[in-house]
């Protein structure tokens, strides 16, 4: 039969252990629920960036300078701009003048 000096120890380590792992258990729940957290996060911070690029390329107001910086002047095209073709037609006069 072993002393009681052992059947304590015995007990201590069992106890000891048992709390190191609900302790250890805890703190990889804890682990695991923060990058959880934080995949939602990036998802919806992700989403949101995209929302918002559909967002301005859907309401951008059309181009009414070409690739080659000339203000569009054809009335009959979709791209143009009264108000940014009479400020080019403005500054072309105020230099020839």
């Amino acid at each position: 039969m072993a002393s009681s000096g052992v059947n304590v120890l015995r007990y201590s380590a069992l106890i000891a252990g048992v709390s190191y792992g609900l302790y250890h258990q805890s703190e990889i729940y804890a682990r695991n629920r923060q990058a959880r957290i934080d995949r939602e996060y990036a998802q919806r911070e992700a989403l949101i960036t995209q929302a918002k690029a559909e967002f301005k390329k859907k309401n951008m107001p059309p181009e009414s300078v070409t690739r080659g910086g000339q203000v569009i002047s054809d009335p009959s095209d979709p791209r143009f701009d009264l108000e940014g073709y009479l400020t080019a037609l403005m500054g072309e006069q105020a230099k020839g003048a």
